[in-house]
């Protein structure tokens, strides 16, 4: 038999609805990184994380097992739209006991540019800049911060973050366009800029 591992996504759930469960394994494999690394830049929490991500491939192997998955060619947005309807749903449950927080994000206001040595190579002033740029996409607001994420990070199109987000292509790229003009925005306030330049 053709190793799993070239076989395409359809081809894999196909094989699992028959019962291969070893196809459901590289499907695993081949996904897993991607979608825990969303749901973790989401919600900032190990455990959390770790629940919605086995909650995300518990539903997707029973939606295959109960021959409800449309094959459609895209796997990976609809396993992300389940992870992403998961992390909506925890919001919303942690939102209605009163505990949810995203002032989680420390950064140290000292870490400038200003105060290092000024014979600091570029390599490094270069990785700082990017602490901080991660630290600044952390502090957008939700929907914008998820397109960021979806795009930079796991190099989805438009067409597929307003698939999984439930959005128009419109609303996509304009949530883009103000989380870019946000992140300029706290840029100039963090002199992220004279860093850079």
């Amino acid at each position: 038999m053709e190793n799993l591992a070239n076989l395409t996504d359809e081809m894999l759930v196909k094989l699992y609805a028959e019962g291969n469960n070893k196809a459901f394994d590289a499907l695993l494999e081949r996904y897993e990184e991607k979608i825990f690394s969303y749901i973790f830049f989401v919600v900032r929490d190990q455990d959390v994380a770790n629940d919605i991500f086995q909650e995300t491939f518990m539903k997707a192997v029973v939606t295959i097992q109960q021959k409800r998955y449309v094959e459609n060619g895209k796997f990976q947005a609809w396993i992300t739209r389940i992870a992403h309807n998961l992390v909506i749903d925890f919001f919303r449950q942690a939102r209605n006991e009163n505990c949810v927080s995203d002032d989680d994000v420390d950064y140290d206001l000292f870490n400038s540019i200003k105060l290092a040595e000024p014979n600091v190579e570029a390599r490094m002033v270069k990785e700082q800049v990017l602490e901080e740029v991660k630290l600044l996409v952390g502090l957008l607001p939700q929907n914008q911060k998820e397109v960021v994420f979806m795009r930079y990070y796991q190099d989805l199109s438009f067409k597929e973050i307003a698939e999984i987000t439930g959005v128009s292509i419109n609303t996509a790229l304009g949530r883009m366009r103000y989380a870019l003009l946000n992140l300029r925005k706290m840029a100039r306030k963090k002199e992220l800029f004279q860093a850079i330049s």
